[in-house]
């Protein structure tokens, strides 16, 4: 039997998303992805004016390394720790115990995470020269960089405090089943650092300043982004004055699940914080550069990866506390080939247009041909890692679900331990790449791993299925793939025209791309196309 006539077989036999509870996972997955696509936008104009005002030198790359351990701990807790230990916990204590209950349990959560958070905080700031020497200890050649990412440390260390609080209050209302402030909230620190650099450029001159006028609007932006949530946990019932033990039970549940989990959730965000450290012994810009192209990676890897995680674990949570073993599976089974039905196209769109698309959002102002290059370079390889990167976010809340902290810490530390001497063996030929392309070859492995041990946890998962479904949706994506790759050769040899001209021809590949996929899984039968079309077909006739 031909590969096609297979595809449409089983794509036949196969109901996507046929039980309610993934039919609301998928659907709080659209919500999640489209406030996401906002604040990426908004993220894109963030990170043009950046590369427009300061480029890719000394500046730059002190601001960058600054903001990196908070920017970590964001993505470590906002879409990682925090909200794997937390939901579980509240989930089972909502289903068993009550509402009642399960606020107590998140009122004397606040109560501990903001005493922590208090006392990391003022470490942060006191010993800022301390963690610079673990980051980004390159910088220690250059005193007036040291100084500068020094000075900037201090002053964004404070976002610790409310982004973290924020991720608390994400996951109260995603185990609630609101997923829309949550989602709101990053677009609130795009807007206040958009607002803060023109601040900055119409009052002086100085990049110095400037600069630090960027990192105080991170802190405003970490102010309003908690403000939003207040208003929404208050329509669900939450009060925070209301009584409540000072460690209820359930908190050190989550305190045992979440220490090791923030090994486990974080393992790409280690590895590009691993990556920043070897950086800083490379080219100058290097740092950069890898920051330019982790950006352009976020962009699909947020609207879609980060997206179905967040939406997964609530409906994982649930099937867990229920003891509903084969729901978990097939949410879980489900949820992994939507995600690759995705995925794998962006990969093929990023290949074929890195550098197009790193030349209309960035080549501007201070940041040239040389530094098009070397970003474009490491978008390359981040690229690469795409898939396997999304499917650890839908395949480590399994684990997370079911209180086992342990398994994907173990996979955590051999894969960051893998990276590293990856990186330091790639980065002598490939420079700024080799650390790009050693965190997705680690990513890759990362995601075996878990999978594996999920088979052998829960049982068989539906291999062929899955199987089936990947290679259709790699066989539509390499054909759309080839089908971008020309057309950008046709569009961009060489890069000439403004910026809003090469943005067009970029738009027309990007449709190109689209219309081409979704005609060739229809052709295919693709079930998940299916669905994708008919979430979309209910929300316009909702709307």
């Amino acid at each position: 039997m031909s590969p096609v006539l297979l595809f449409r077989k089983q794509s036949v036999q196969d109901g996507l998303f046929t039980m309610s509870e993934n039919k609301k996972m998928v659907k709080a997955a659209g919500t999640v992805g489209f406030f996401t696509l906002i604040s990426r936008i908004l993220g894109f104009v963030r990170d043009m004016m950046m590369a427009w005002f300061f480029g890719s030198g000394m500046i730059t790359d002190a601001f960058i390394a600054a903001f990196r351990l908070p920017n970590l701990m964001r993505r470590l807790l906002a879409e990682g720790s925090l909200v794997l230990a937390f939901v579980p916990v509240f989930t089972e204590t909502l289903e068993r115990e009550g509402q009642g209950e399960a606020f107590r349990l998140a009122g004397s959560s606040f109560k501990v995470l903001s005493l922590i958070l208090a006392v990391i905080t003022v470490l942060g700031i006191v010993f800022a020269s301390y963690i610079l020497m673990m980051m980004a200890p390159g910088f220690m050649d250059d005193p007036e960089k040291m100084r500068l990412t020094e000075t900037l440390t201090r002053i964004l260390f404070p976002y610790v405090f409310f982004i973290c609080l924020v991720a608390l209050c994400m996951g109260i209302l995603n185990a609630m089943g609101h997923f829309a402030a949550p989602s709101i909230a990053p677009i609130l620190l795009n807007v206040m650092m958009i607002l803060g650099m023109w601040a900055g450029a119409r009052f002086t001159e100085d990049k110095t300043a400037q600069i630090m006028i960027l990192a105080a609007s991170v802190i405003a932006g970490g102010v309003v982004q908690l403000g939003l949530q207040i208003p929404f946990l208050w329509g669900k019932g939450f009060r925070f004055r209301a009584p409540s033990p000072f460690v209820h039970p359930g908190v050190r549940q989550i305190g045992r699940l979440m220490l090791p989990s923030i090994v486990g959730a974080g393992v790409y965000q280690v590895n590009v914080v691993s990556g920043t450290i070897l950086a800083s012994f490379l080219l100058e810009g290097s740092i950069s550069w890898l920051y330019y192209a982790d950006r352009v990676f976020q962009f699909p890897l947020g609207l879609f990866a980060i997206s179905m995680g967040t939406a997964v674990l609530p409906s994982l949570s649930r099937q867990a506390a229920q003891g509903d073993m084969d729901a978990l599976k097939q949410t879980f089974t489900q949820a992994v080939r939507f995600v690759f039905y995705i995925t794998l196209p962006a990969t093929a769109g990023l290949v074929a247009l890195s550098e197009p698309i790193v030349a209309v959002l960035f080549k501007r102002g201070e940041f040239g041909a040389f530094d098009l290059t070397m970003t474009a370079k490491a978008l390359l390889y981040y690229s690469l890692g795409l898939c396997p990167v999304a499917a650890v976010r839908v395949a480590a809340p399994v684990f997370y679900a079911r209180k086992d902290a342990v398994t994907p810490v173990r996979v955590a530390v051999f894969s960051i331990v893998l990276n590293i001497a990856v990186s330091v063996l790639l980065m002598g030929p490939l420079k700024h790449g080799g650390l790009a392309l050693a965190t997705s070859l680690t990513s890759a492995v990362n995601f075996l791993i878990l999978g594996a041990m999920i088979r052998r946890q829960l049982g068989p998962l539906g291999g062929f299925s899955v199987a089936a479904s990947i290679l259709r949706s790699l066989f539509c994506s390499l054909v759309m793939g080839g089908l971008v790759h020309i057309l950008a050769i046709y569009f961009f040899r060489p890069y000439n025209g403004g910026t809003l001209y090469m943005a067009v021809k970029l738009t027309l590949c990007i449709a190109a791309g689209v219309l081409a996929y979704i005609l060739l899984t229809w052709i295919l039968r693709s079930p998940e196309l299916e669905t994708a079309l008919g979430l979309f077909a209910k929300k316009t006739k909702d709307d």
